[in-house]
Protein backbone atom coordinates (compact mmCIF):
# COMPACT_ATOMS: atom_id res chain seq x y z
CA UNK A 1 0.00 0.00 0.00
CA UNK A 2 1.26 3.11 -0.83
CA UNK A 3 1.92 5.68 2.10
CA UNK A 4 1.34 9.49 2.13
CA UNK A 5 5.04 11.58 1.85
CA UNK A 6 5.11 14.96 2.83
CA UNK A 7 8.52 16.25 1.62
CA UNK A 8 10.04 19.32 3.06
CA UNK A 9 12.59 21.33 1.40
CA UNK A 10 15.60 22.17 3.22
CA UNK A 11 14.29 25.66 4.38
CA UNK A 12 10.09 24.62 4.57
CA UNK A 13 7.28 25.82 5.51
CA UNK A 14 6.74 25.61 9.74
CA UNK A 15 3.37 22.69 10.37
CA UNK A 16 1.58 23.86 13.36
CA UNK A 17 0.72 20.51 15.27
CA UNK A 18 -1.27 20.16 18.60
CA UNK A 19 1.42 17.70 20.25
CA UNK A 20 4.67 16.85 19.79
CA UNK A 21 6.27 14.21 21.35
CA UNK A 22 10.02 13.03 20.88
CA UNK A 23 12.44 10.89 23.05
CA UNK A 24 15.80 9.49 23.35
CA UNK A 25 18.17 12.33 21.86
CA UNK A 26 20.76 11.39 24.76
CA UNK A 27 22.13 14.69 24.89
CA UNK A 28 25.90 14.21 26.29
CA UNK A 29 26.61 11.61 23.67
CA UNK A 30 29.08 12.11 20.36
CA UNK A 31 26.36 9.81 18.62
CA UNK A 32 23.21 12.39 19.13
CA UNK A 33 22.14 14.15 16.44
CA UNK A 34 21.50 17.81 18.22
CA UNK A 35 22.33 19.66 15.13
CA UNK A 36 19.60 17.48 13.19
CA UNK A 37 17.13 17.75 15.98
CA UNK A 38 17.65 21.82 16.21
CA UNK A 39 17.11 21.99 11.99
CA UNK A 40 13.62 19.63 12.81
CA UNK A 41 12.27 22.14 15.63
CA UNK A 42 12.77 24.86 13.19
CA UNK A 43 10.03 22.76 11.02
CA UNK A 44 6.91 22.80 13.96
CA UNK A 45 5.19 24.63 15.98
CA UNK A 46 3.29 22.84 18.49
CA UNK A 47 1.00 23.94 21.67
CA UNK A 48 2.48 20.37 23.83
CA UNK A 49 6.15 19.13 23.75
CA UNK A 50 6.34 15.88 25.71
CA UNK A 51 10.19 14.73 26.19
CA UNK A 52 9.63 10.91 26.56
CA UNK A 53 12.81 10.32 28.78
CA UNK A 54 16.77 9.86 27.86
CA UNK A 55 17.26 13.39 26.55
CA UNK A 56 20.40 13.96 29.01
CA UNK A 57 22.30 10.64 28.86
CA UNK A 58 23.66 10.97 32.27
CA UNK A 59 24.88 6.93 31.92
CA UNK A 60 27.64 8.68 29.58
CA UNK A 61 28.14 11.33 31.22
CA UNK A 62 28.94 9.69 34.46
CA UNK A 63 31.83 8.29 32.02
CA UNK A 64 33.41 11.53 30.62
CA UNK A 65 32.17 14.92 29.49
CA UNK A 66 31.12 15.14 26.04
CA UNK A 67 29.03 18.90 25.65
CA UNK A 68 29.59 20.82 22.90
CA UNK A 69 27.78 24.06 22.36
CA UNK A 70 24.74 22.58 19.99
CA UNK A 71 23.82 20.45 22.85
CA UNK A 72 23.30 23.69 24.93
CA UNK A 73 21.40 24.91 22.08
CA UNK A 74 19.37 21.76 22.35
CA UNK A 75 17.99 22.90 25.74
CA UNK A 76 17.81 26.60 25.52
CA UNK A 77 15.78 26.09 22.32
CA UNK A 78 13.22 23.78 24.30
CA UNK A 79 13.37 26.34 27.26
CA UNK A 80 12.46 28.75 25.05
CA UNK A 81 9.49 26.86 23.39
CA UNK A 82 8.15 26.72 27.34
CA UNK A 83 9.23 30.43 28.00
CA UNK A 84 6.77 31.51 24.80
CA UNK A 85 4.27 29.49 26.01
CA UNK A 86 4.38 25.67 24.62
CA UNK A 87 3.38 23.27 27.75
CA UNK A 88 6.47 21.27 28.23
CA UNK A 89 6.10 17.83 29.72
CA UNK A 90 9.23 15.87 30.84
CA UNK A 91 9.30 11.94 31.50
CA UNK A 92 12.80 10.56 32.70
CA UNK A 93 13.70 7.42 31.38
CA UNK A 94 16.36 5.16 32.37
CA UNK A 95 19.47 7.46 30.98
CA UNK A 96 18.02 10.25 32.96
CA UNK A 97 16.35 8.84 36.02
CA UNK A 98 18.15 10.82 38.08
CA UNK A 99 14.99 13.53 37.05
CA UNK A 100 12.60 11.20 38.65
CA UNK A 101 13.23 12.64 41.71
CA UNK A 102 11.45 15.95 40.41
CA UNK A 103 8.45 13.99 39.35
CA UNK A 104 5.31 15.42 40.23
CA UNK A 105 6.95 19.17 40.25
CA UNK A 106 6.43 21.94 38.33
CA UNK A 107 8.70 25.17 37.06
CA UNK A 108 6.87 27.77 35.10
CA UNK A 109 5.26 25.96 31.81
CA UNK A 110 7.65 23.03 32.11
CA UNK A 111 6.56 19.56 34.02
CA UNK A 112 7.84 16.52 35.37
CA UNK A 113 5.58 13.19 35.77
CA UNK A 114 6.65 9.38 35.91
CA UNK A 115 4.40 8.92 33.36
CA UNK A 116 0.96 11.18 31.83
CA UNK A 117 -2.20 10.42 30.24
CA UNK A 118 -2.76 12.35 26.64
CA UNK A 119 -6.19 13.11 25.14
CA UNK A 120 -6.24 13.89 21.75
CA UNK A 121 -8.46 16.11 20.07
CA UNK A 122 -10.64 13.14 18.72
CA UNK A 123 -11.25 12.43 22.85
CA UNK A 124 -9.46 9.01 22.91
CA UNK A 125 -6.43 8.94 25.78
CA UNK A 126 -2.76 7.68 25.26
CA UNK A 127 -0.57 6.59 27.89
CA UNK A 128 2.44 8.15 27.51
CA UNK A 129 5.58 6.89 29.32
CA UNK A 130 9.32 6.22 28.57
CA UNK A 131 8.95 2.34 28.96
CA UNK A 132 12.30 1.27 30.43
CA UNK A 133 10.05 -0.50 33.30
CA UNK A 134 8.78 -2.85 31.07
CA UNK A 135 12.22 -3.63 29.57
CA UNK A 136 13.47 -6.90 32.04
CA UNK A 137 16.87 -6.56 31.29
CA UNK A 138 17.02 -2.67 32.58
CA UNK A 139 14.36 -3.50 35.59
CA UNK A 140 16.13 -6.59 36.57
CA UNK A 141 19.83 -7.31 35.34
CA UNK A 142 20.95 -3.80 35.20
CA UNK A 143 24.22 -4.67 34.78
CA UNK A 144 23.56 -6.45 31.72
CA UNK A 145 22.17 -2.98 30.17
CA UNK A 146 24.78 -1.43 31.19
CA UNK A 147 27.15 -3.59 29.62
CA UNK A 148 24.76 -3.85 26.17
CA UNK A 149 25.19 0.36 26.23
CA UNK A 150 28.77 0.15 26.26
CA UNK A 151 28.71 -2.85 23.01
CA UNK A 152 25.73 0.12 21.53
CA UNK A 153 27.87 2.86 21.28
CA UNK A 154 31.07 0.75 20.41
CA UNK A 155 28.85 -0.24 17.21
CA UNK A 156 27.52 3.97 16.63
CA UNK A 157 31.51 4.55 16.79
CA UNK A 158 32.12 2.60 14.14
CA UNK A 159 28.77 3.42 12.48
CA UNK A 160 30.44 7.05 12.57
CA UNK A 161 34.03 6.06 10.69
CA UNK A 162 31.43 4.35 8.09
CA UNK A 163 29.74 7.12 7.29
CA UNK A 164 32.28 9.32 7.09
CA UNK A 165 33.46 6.58 3.96
CA UNK A 166 29.78 7.21 2.61
CA UNK A 167 29.86 10.74 2.59
CA UNK A 168 33.24 10.68 0.58
CA UNK A 169 31.47 8.90 -1.99
CA UNK A 170 28.64 11.02 -2.47
CA UNK A 171 26.12 8.25 -0.28
CA UNK A 172 23.54 9.24 1.99
CA UNK A 173 23.81 8.38 5.82
CA UNK A 174 23.06 4.48 6.78
CA UNK A 175 22.66 3.47 10.14
CA UNK A 176 24.87 0.18 10.62
CA UNK A 177 24.04 0.04 14.24
CA UNK A 178 20.82 0.51 13.84
CA UNK A 179 20.48 -2.59 11.23
CA UNK A 180 22.21 -4.61 13.83
CA UNK A 181 20.05 -3.72 16.15
CA UNK A 182 16.85 -4.47 14.43
CA UNK A 183 18.17 -8.04 13.39
CA UNK A 184 19.06 -8.89 16.87
CA UNK A 185 16.07 -8.10 18.53
CA UNK A 186 13.85 -9.30 15.83
CA UNK A 187 15.75 -12.68 16.38
CA UNK A 188 15.13 -12.91 20.26
CA UNK A 189 11.43 -11.25 19.53
CA UNK A 190 12.50 -8.12 21.77
CA UNK A 191 10.73 -6.11 20.40
CA UNK A 192 7.48 -7.90 20.30
CA UNK A 193 7.36 -8.69 23.77
CA UNK A 194 8.23 -5.12 25.07
CA UNK A 195 4.73 -3.27 22.91
CA UNK A 196 3.13 -6.37 24.48
CA UNK A 197 4.03 -5.68 27.82
CA UNK A 198 3.58 -1.40 27.00
CA UNK A 199 0.02 -2.44 25.42
CA UNK A 200 -1.92 -4.34 28.46
CA UNK A 201 -0.43 -1.69 31.13
CA UNK A 202 -2.43 1.02 29.21
CA UNK A 203 -5.48 -1.36 28.69
CA UNK A 204 -4.96 -1.77 32.38
CA UNK A 205 -4.70 1.93 33.00
CA UNK A 206 -8.06 2.24 30.81
CA UNK A 207 -6.67 4.40 27.72
CA UNK A 208 -7.06 3.34 23.96
CA UNK A 209 -3.28 3.64 23.60
CA UNK A 210 0.30 3.97 24.41
CA UNK A 211 2.76 6.38 23.50
CA UNK A 212 6.64 5.99 24.93
CA UNK A 213 10.29 5.14 23.22
CA UNK A 214 13.55 3.71 24.84
CA UNK A 215 14.07 0.43 22.46
CA UNK A 216 14.75 3.48 19.51
CA UNK A 217 12.50 1.73 17.05
CA UNK A 218 10.35 4.15 15.78
CA UNK A 219 6.22 2.41 14.79
CA UNK A 220 3.13 2.97 15.35
CA UNK A 221 0.22 0.28 14.57
CA UNK A 222 -2.71 -1.42 16.05
CA UNK A 223 -2.83 -3.97 18.71
CA UNK A 224 -6.40 -5.48 19.31
CA UNK A 225 -7.72 -2.80 20.26
CA UNK A 226 -5.00 -0.90 21.46
CA UNK A 227 -2.85 1.86 19.63
CA UNK A 228 1.28 1.35 20.07
CA UNK A 229 3.40 4.43 18.85
CA UNK A 230 6.67 4.52 19.38
CA UNK A 231 8.69 7.69 19.25
CA UNK A 232 11.97 6.57 17.93
CA UNK A 233 15.43 8.66 18.73
CA UNK A 234 17.44 11.05 17.70
CA UNK A 235 20.77 8.83 17.67
CA UNK A 236 19.92 6.79 14.61
CA UNK A 237 16.80 7.58 12.78
CA UNK A 238 16.12 10.73 13.83
CA UNK A 239 12.33 10.40 14.25
CA UNK A 240 9.63 12.33 16.36
CA UNK A 241 5.29 11.19 16.71
CA UNK A 242 3.24 14.56 15.87
CA UNK A 243 -0.65 14.89 16.57
CA UNK A 244 -2.27 17.02 13.62
CA UNK A 245 -4.69 19.01 14.55
CA UNK A 246 -7.62 16.88 13.56
CA UNK A 247 -6.50 14.01 16.35
CA UNK A 248 -4.35 11.55 14.00
CA UNK A 249 -0.65 10.75 14.92
CA UNK A 250 2.19 11.14 12.07
CA UNK A 251 5.73 9.49 12.45
CA UNK A 252 7.99 11.99 11.08
CA UNK A 253 11.26 10.92 9.77
CA UNK A 254 14.00 13.42 9.55
CA UNK A 255 17.38 12.72 7.20
CA UNK A 256 20.07 14.00 7.57
CA UNK A 257 21.18 14.76 3.49
CA UNK A 258 24.25 15.52 1.82
CA UNK A 259 23.18 18.90 0.55
CA UNK A 260 20.20 20.25 3.26
CA UNK A 261 17.64 18.25 4.97
CA UNK A 262 14.37 16.77 4.46
CA UNK A 263 11.74 15.23 6.38
CA UNK A 264 9.11 12.95 5.62
CA UNK A 265 5.91 12.45 7.89
CA UNK A 266 4.38 8.47 7.30
CA UNK A 267 0.95 9.22 9.15
CA UNK A 268 0.05 5.28 9.02
CA UNK A 269 2.27 3.24 8.81
CA UNK A 270 5.72 1.98 10.77
CA UNK A 271 8.94 3.06 10.26
CA UNK A 272 10.35 0.03 9.64
CA UNK A 273 13.46 1.31 7.68
CA UNK A 274 14.33 3.55 10.42
CA UNK A 275 15.05 0.72 12.88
Amino acid sequence: MDMPVTSLTPRPEVKHYRALFISDIHLGTKACQAAAFLEFLKTVETDKIYLVGDIVDFWRLGRGIHWPQVHNDVLQKLLRRARKGTELIVIPGNHDEVLRDYCGSTFGAIRVERDTIHEAADGKRYLVMHGDEFDVVVRYAKWIAFLGDGAYNFALWINTHFNTMRRWFGLPYWSLSAYLKHKVKRAVNYIGEFEAALVQEAARRGTQGVICGHIHHAAKRQIGEMTYINTGDWVESCTAVAETQAGTFEIIRWTPAISGVRSQAFPDEELEAAA
